[in-house]
C-alpha cells in the first residue's frame, strides 16, 4: 500500500520490521507516520490475505493487525501465521474499535500476543510494540511436553492499611482472579508488595514465576517497583535464564490518560485497567506465562541441540574408527553365534555319548542277566505246575500257587526292565536309524494298537490325514515321535478323569504338507502344559508324571529323532472345540522333497 503524503526512510539491518494490516487506509496512514517516526521498517497490507503473502516474503519482527479486516478477519489470519511453522513465532499485537472482553477473548484465543484499542494514544501503541519486540524473536508455540508443566503465576498486591483490608474482605467478589486461574490448572501464589521480593531468590531459577501480576496505583512507588523488577529480569537475561513476565494491573482512569505509558517505559509487559473483566484478564494472563514457558522450551531444546550437535561432532571424528570397529563388531557377533551354535551341538553330543556309554554298560550288565532270568522263570514255572500234579495235598497245592502268582509278578518286574533298556537303546539311536519307506496310517494303526491298553473305550482318536499316506523317513519318526505324544496324551486325559472309572477325551492326529514340509500334529483337550515347563519337557530323564509312572525319556527320543530329521517339534495350547479342557497340540513338522515315489525327509541320513 503507497504512502505519497511522505517519504520512507532507508531500510537499515537494525530496524525494527513490521507489517501493518489495516483495511481503512486514513488510519493506516496514520499509524504508518507514528511508526516510521518511531524508526520502524514498515510494509503495508488491506486485507488478511495480502497480509499472509506479505508476512511470509519479508518475515517482519512484529505484525499490527486489524481484527475487522475484508475477507479473512484478524482472528483468521492470526490463526494461519500459528499454524505455519517459519511465522507461528512472530507476535502480533491486534488492534479493534470493539475493546469488549469477548472480543478480545476471542483475539487471544486465535494466537494474538496483545490487543489495543484503535482509539488509545499513539505513544501506548507504540510502547505495547515494544515491549513485545522486547521479549526477543526466540518465541515457540508451546508443545505437548511444555503444556503439561503447570504455570507459575504470582500475584503481586499493593500494601493496604488493616481498615482497608476490613474493607476488602467485606465486598470482595465470588470469584477472585487467584481462583480462576487456579481452576484453570495454575500454580498461583499472591502475596503483598513490599521491597525485600525484589532480592529474593525465588524470582529466579528452575522454579521461578512464568508471570508477576502487579496491582499499581498512582504514586511513584509503583514505578520504582517496577523498575527494579525490570533490573531484576536484565540480570536474569545476562545470566543465560529466561525472565519472568509482568503484567500491571492499573486504576482505569489513569490507564486511559498518557501517563499509563510510563510503566511501560518501565518495563511493564502489558498494562490492563482495573474494570477488566476478569475472563479477558485471565486470559492475558494465561498468554504471557504461556509465552515465557515457550522461551524456557526453546532454552532446552537450544541446549540439547548444543549437546546433540558436539556428540554428532565427535562421532564424526571417529567416524573411520568406528566403522571398522562396527564391521568387526559383526564378524565378532558372527563368530560368537558359530561358537554358541557348536558348543549346543557339542553339549547335545557330550549327552548322547555319555548316554550312549550308559546304555552299553546297561546292555552289558543287566541284558544278559535280565535274559538269563526271564528265561528261567520259565523253566520254574513249568517246575511249579508239574509239581501240582504230583503232590495233591490241600498245603502242598495252595503253596505251589502262591509261588506261581509270586512268579507272575517277577516276570512283570522283569519286563519293565527290558522295556525300559530298550527305550534307552532307542534313545542313543542303536535302532531303526536308516531312513525307509514309510506307511503313515498303517504306522499309526499299530502305535494305536500298543496303547489300546491306555486309550481304553472312553477316549476317542480322530484321524484327519491329508497328506500322502507314504513318507521316506526313520521308522521311529512314527514308532518313537508319535507314540510317545499319543501315550503322554492318553497319561493327560486320565489324569484329567482321576474321579471318573472311564478315562474320556478327544485325541487329534492331523496330517499335511505345506511350504515343502510334512506336518504332522496330535493334539487333546486334557488339562494342558504349563508355559514354564514347555521349555525343559524335552531334557532327558524330565518328567511331570507321579515317580514310577514315567522315565522322562519319550519327549526326549521324539526330539532327537526330530533333530535327526532336520525338523522341528512344537508345542501349544489345543483348545479343541467342544473339549473337556485346554489341552495340547504337539506339532511336527519335517522338510522334505518331492519324488516321484512321494515325500522324502531330508535329513541328515538322507
Amino acid at each position: 500500500m503507497p504512502f505519497p503524503e511522505f517519504e520512507m526512510p532507508m531500510v537499515t539491518s537494525n530496524m525494527p520490521r513490521v507489517v501493518l494490516v489495516e483495511p481503512d487506509c486514513d488510519h493506516a496512514r496514520q499509524i504508518a507516520r507514528i511508526l516510521v517516526n518511531e524508526g520502524f521498517a514498515l510494509t503495508c497490507a488491506t486485507s488478511g490475505e495480502e497480509g499472509l503473502g506479505t508476512i511470509e516474503d519479508t518475515m517482519p519482527d512484529l505484525v499490527v493487525a486489524c481484527t475487522e479486516l475484508p475477507g479473512m478477519s484478524g482472528g483468521q489470519l492470526a490463526r494461519r501465521l500459528r499454524l505455519d511453522a517459519l511465522t507461528r513465532n512472530i507476535p502480533i499485537l491486534m488492534l479493534t474499535e470493539d475493546a469488549s472482553p469477548g472480543v478480545e477473548r476471542e483475539g487471544l484465543e486465535s494466537g494474538a500476543d496483545a490487543y489495543i484499542s484503535k482509539s488509545a494514544h499513539p505513544d501506548l501503541m507504540v510502547l505495547r510494540m515494544r515491549a513485545l519486540l522486547r521479549e526477543g524473536p526466540e518465541l515457540l508455540q508451546v508443545d505437548e511436553a511444555s503444556r503439561l508443566r503447570r504455570a507459575r503465576i504470582v500475584i503481586v498486591n499493593s500494601p493496604r492499611e488493616e481498615e482497608d483490608e476490613d474493607d476488602t474482605v467485606e465486598e470482595a467478589p465470588e470469584t477472585t482472579l487467584g481462583e480462576l486461574l487456579w481452576r484453570d490448572g495454575h500454580t498461583v501464589t499472591s502475596i503483598e508488595r513490599s521491597d525485600d521480593l525484589i532480592e529474593g531468590g525465588w524470582l529466579r531459577g528452575a522454579d521461578s514465576p512464568d508471570c508477576l501480576v502487579l496491582e499499581l496505583g498512582s504514586g511513584d512507588e509503583d514505578l520504582k517497583f517496577c523498575r527494579l523488577l525490570d533490573a531484576r529480569r536484565q540480570a536474569v537475561l545476562e545470566a543465560g535464564g529466561i525472565p519472568f513476565r509482568t503484567l500491571g494491573i492499573v486504576e482505569a482512569s489513569r490507564f486511559r490518560r498518557q501517563s499509563s505509558g510510563e510503566f511501560f517505559e518501565a518495563g511493564i509487559d502489558d498494562l490492563v485497567p482495573s474494570d477488566i473483566a476478569l475472563e479477558a484478564l485471565a486470559m492475558r494472563i494465561r498468554t504471557l506465562a504461556q509465552r515465557r514457558m515457550a522461551q524456557d522450551e526453546f532454552r532446552q531444546q537450544e541446549i540439547e541441540r548444543q549437546q546433540n550437535a558436539l556428540t554428532l561432532e565427535a562421532a564424526r571424528a571417529k567416524a573411520e574408527m568406528a566403522e571398522a570397529l562396527a564391521q568387526a563388531n559383526m564378524e565378532l557377533a558372527r563368530t560368537n553365534e558359530r561358537l554358541l551354535q557348536a558348543q549346543s551341538k557339542l553339549v547335545q553330543t557330550a549327552k548322547m555319548a555319555s548316554l550312549g556309554e550308559l546304555v552299553a554298560g546297561i546292555a552289558h550288565e543287566i541284558n544278559n542277566p535280565l535274559a538269563f532270568t526271564i528265561a528261567h522263570a520259565d523253566t520254574v514255572a513249568r517246575t511249579l505246575k508239574r509239581l501240582q500234579g504230583v503232590n495233591a495235598t490241600d498245603e502242598a497245592t495252595s503253596l505251589t500257587k502262591k509261588g506261581l502268582s509270586r512268579l507272575e509278578s517277577m516276570k512283570l518286574g522283569l519286563q519293565r526292565i527290558q522295556n525300559l533298556v530298550l527305550s534307552l537303546r532307542r534313545f542313543s539311536r542303536l535302532d531303526e536309524s536308516s531312513f525307509q519307506k514309510v506307511d503313515v496310517p498303517a504306522a499309526l494303526e499299530t502305535a494305536l494298537a500298543l496303547l489300546a491298553h491306555k486309550l481304553g473305550p472312553g477316549i476317542v482318536v480322530r484321524k484327519d490325514l491329508q497328506a500322502p499316506a507314504e513318507l521316506v523317513c526313520q521308522p521311529a519318526f512314527l514308532n518313537q515321535v508319535v507314540m510317545n505324544i499319543i501315550s503322554n496324551a492318553a497319561d493327560a486325559l486320565a489324569d484329567l478323569s482321576v474321579d471318573s472309572d472311564v478315562v474320556r477325551g478327544t485325541i487329534v492326529i492331523a496330517s499335511r504338507l505345506e511350504n515343502g514340509r510334512y506336518e504332522m500334529s496330535v493334539s487333546d483337550d486334557g488339562p494342558g502344559l504349563p508355559h514354564d515347563l514347555r521349555t525343559r519337557i524335552f531334557d532327558p530323564f524330565f518328567t511331570t508324571k507321579p515317580v514310577g509312572t514315567g522315565t522322562g525319556l519319550g519327549l526326549a527320543i521324539a526330539y532327537s529323532v526330530m533333530e535327526a530329521h532336520d525338523g522341528t517339534i512344537e508345542v501349544m495350547d489345543a483348545n479343541l472345540p467342544g473339549g473337556h479342557g485346554i489341552g495340547a497340540c504337539f506339532r511336527l513338522s519335517l522338510p522334505i522333497r518331492m519324488t516321484e515315489e512321494g515325500p522324502v525327509a531330508t535329513g541328515r541320513a538322507a
